[in-house]
């Protein structure tokens, strides 16, 4: 009988098999991975001979749309639009004249002009002057839109909701000048995640200056090394909250102009904070008038044609992440960002979507492996993100890229060399979806302690996860934060230090502290805080409509925080001192955490994680004396957090001058055992 064949060593692949070597229960799936990879190979090499490279390909945004030439000051304009019979370019600048600037098409239904400079050697089209593309279909209909590579887009309500595109060009003097090298990639992301829009305590829309001199020093004070601004393509409609993007390489105007957005990423990094970009790629607005469809008349342009190129949830247009320029717009559009704002590197928005055929609409993923292969699988929306990923770690080799999705497809987060997706990390979307279920349905004497240690570390071996707590999900409407989940109408009346401190606001304040911080250090490489989350804002988040023209909770109350009367600054306090901790002991760059004990009836948790020993309390009523704790390192340990200090609004019951000292005797499966003093409702951490 013939010996059986040793097994395959995949760790020196190159076919795009490598990541088995990391997790053996791929290797049934070893032919997809090929496949996956030849087809990324495929569009790499022939990007490579007909473009000059994934860098120059993605530099197109050089090339297209409208291109000033700095000497001669003649504008060259072009475009793609192969599904119309004729073109011309019409704005201030020609009275709107049709007749005057026609384009001229190439073999690849490219369409361009070339306007020399006026008399006087100034560029022909004035800056911030309004224009369009007029364009004629096969059918004699005369359609009008927006430039698609259009870097400038304005809103005046006052004549329609429409956007108007504007040529910006502004004078050397007004441009802005980056004065600050971009930080050093932090090895542990502490992430804040905001919207400039919300970013003020008053009912109204914040700009980017605004942003700049007041959320920044907040930021920066807080101990967060990394921003992540959502809502920054320009969207028609505000309370989309970004996410059905009009025009991709236009900053949003509603906060002010181009120059006021690098200003703020430039000023962030001088504080050393890193600005990622809340990139939307996954799908686009249907608007016509100002958006990418019907572009050039037709219904499959940028977008698969039919019901296939339309999302039904989302109420919007899906990409041909097959289509040679499609790829062109969309990774231009990435290297754009990073090279002309500043930005860091990306969280890419809805990867789900792009992932597969179903975009994850009436599919619950179970974790089998079969689900992450096969036809469900948008093998081109796959490759995009391949490409894309390559494409910002090549140029970039310090960007940082997240994925948001909630399928858990292996290999996501290694390199695409091995076969993965190239991103650097992944947002954890069961965590919140934990602590929100958990909130509404039960209460915390009743939850399941295991089970929310084993969805906090349930995450794949060498895939880095950024762990939340809560998101600005979470906050809009139909929800609530966790802090009005634990609280709720209390919150009006009982925040103030005035006031007696009832049961509900002492059990609110305790646990809004212990979860934040089992998620920080247990869940993950990364952590992401939503704006105002930090110190317990209240109520949700909802949007102005054309219906309920209100901003009364699109904003940020800042002031509740910094209000000293009010409970507010305890968590934030928290909240503070929880990152500052974590910049001393560096947990989330360290190896997960090693759980030893879940004690159900105790209710309580304890692990250890980059030299600390951290020892939470969740028993409603009982604090315990002389609570033998299992540790590894034998010697001396000293407090250096605890949530029930009063300056985090605690009761104060730890003496912070105690030393504590271990028994050489195994307990818990730890070679050594100490005794501490542990108050209900309260998280403990030891320095070793």
């Amino acid at each position: 009988m013939a010996a059986a064949a040793p097994p395959k060593d995949y760790s020196q692949a190159k076919d795009g098999t490598g990541v088995i070597a990391l997790d053996p229960w791929l290797e049934p799936f070893a032919p997809a991975l090929r496949e996956r990879y030849s087809v990324y190979k495929s569009w790499f090499d022939k990007i490579q001979e007909s473009e000059g490279g994934l860098e120059k390909f993605s530099k197109s945004y050089l090339t297209m749309g409208f291109q000033v030439d700095p000497k001669s000051q003649s504008v060259t304009y072009t475009e793609w639009a192969p599904g119309v019979e004729s073109a011309c370019l019409i704005g201030d600048f020609n009275g709107w004249n049709r007749e005057s600037h026609p384009l001229k098409k190439d073999d690849f239904g490219k369409w361009s002009i070339t306007i020399p400079p006026s008399k006087s050697g100034a560029c022909a089209i004035a800056h911030d002057s309004k224009l369009k593309i007029s364009m004629v279909t096969p059918s004699g209909e005369r359609i009008e839109r927006l430039p698609t590579w259009i870097k400038r887009v304005t809103q005046d309500l006052s004549v329609s909701p429409a956007y108007d595109a504007v040529f910006w060009n502004p004078p050397t003097s007004e441009q802005y000048t980056f004065k600050h090298p971009r930080p050093t990639k932090p090895t542990d992301l502490k992430i804040y995640e905001a919207h400039v829009g919300i970013a003020t305590p008053e009912p109204r829309v914040g700009t980017y200056k605004e942003f700049t001199r007041n959320i920044l020093p907040r930021i920066k004070s807080l101990g967060y090394n990394t921003i992540q601004l959502m809502a920054i393509q320009e969207h028609a409609y505000y309370a989309s909250f970004g996410y059905q993007i009009t025009s991709f390489f236009a900053a949003s105007s509603r906060y002010g102009t181009p120059e006021d957005l690098k200003e703020l990423i430039d000023t962030a990094h001088s504080l050393g904070i890193v600005v990622l970009l809340d990139i939307v790629h996954s799908h686009a607005s249907k608007n016509v008038l100002d958006g990418l469809n019907e572009f050039d008349g037709t219904d499959h342009l940028y977008f698969h044609g039919g019901p296939k190129g339309r999302h039904e949830l989302w109420d919007s247009r899906l990409f041909n992440y097959g289509n040679h320029e499609v790829l062109r717009f969309l990774l231009s559009n990435c290297l754009f960002w990073m090279n002309e704002y500043g930005f860091d590197g990306f969280r890419f928005d809805g990867v789900t979507s792009i992932l597969y055929t179903h975009h994850g609409i009436g599919t619950g993923f179970s974790g089998g492996y079969h689900e992450y292969f096969g036809p469900s699988v948008d093998t081109d929306g796959l490759v995009y993100l391949m490409l894309a990923n390559q494409m910002i770690h090549d140029v970039f080799p310090d960007a940082i890229t997240i994925a948001e999705d909630v399928s858990g497809m292996p290999a996501l987060c290694r390199p695409v060399s091995e076969g993965g997706l190239g991103f650097d990390y992944r947002l954890s979307m069961a965590v919140p979806d934990m602590w929100i279920k958990l909130l509404k349905e039960m209460k915390d004497e009743d939850w399941d302690l295991g089970n929310v240690c084993f969805t906090l570390t349930n995450r794949r071996h060498m895939e880095k996860t950024i762990a939340y707590a809560e998101s600005h999900d979470q906050a809009l409407v139909g929800d609530k934060t966790i802090a009005f989940w634990l609280m709720d109408k209390e919150m009006y009346t009982n925040m103030s230090d005035l006031t007696e401190r009832t049961p509900i606001i002492d059990r609110g304040i305790a646990l809004h502290k212990m979860i934040r911080f089992i998620t920080h250090t247990l869940g993950g490489e990364g952590y992401l805080n939503f704006i105002g989350n930090e110190f317990g804002h209240p109520e949700w988040l909802s949007f102005p409509t054309p219906d309920k023209p209100v901003f009364t909770y699109a904003r940020r109350q800042f002031n509740l925080a910094d209000d000293h009367l009010l409970r507010y600054k305890y968590l934030q306090e928290f909240d503070k001192d929880m990152n500052k901790l974590e910049d001393d002991f560096k947990w989330l760059a360290a190896p997960q955490a090693y759980i030893s004990l879940k004690h159900e009836g105790d209710r309580v948790i304890v692990y250890e994680r980059a030299d600390l020993l951290f020892i939470f309390n969740f028993h409603a009523t009982n604090s315990y004396t002389d609570y033998r704790v299992g540790t590894e390192w034998a010697g001396e340990y000293s407090v250096v957090l605890d949530s029930d200090d009063k300056k985090y609004g605690g009761h104060g019951r730890i003496d912070h001058d105690v030393k504590y000292f271990t028994t050489d005797m195994e307990w818990n499966g730890r070679k050594n055992f100490l005794q501490v003093y542990l108050p209900t409702r309260t998280v403990l951490v030891l320095k070793h």
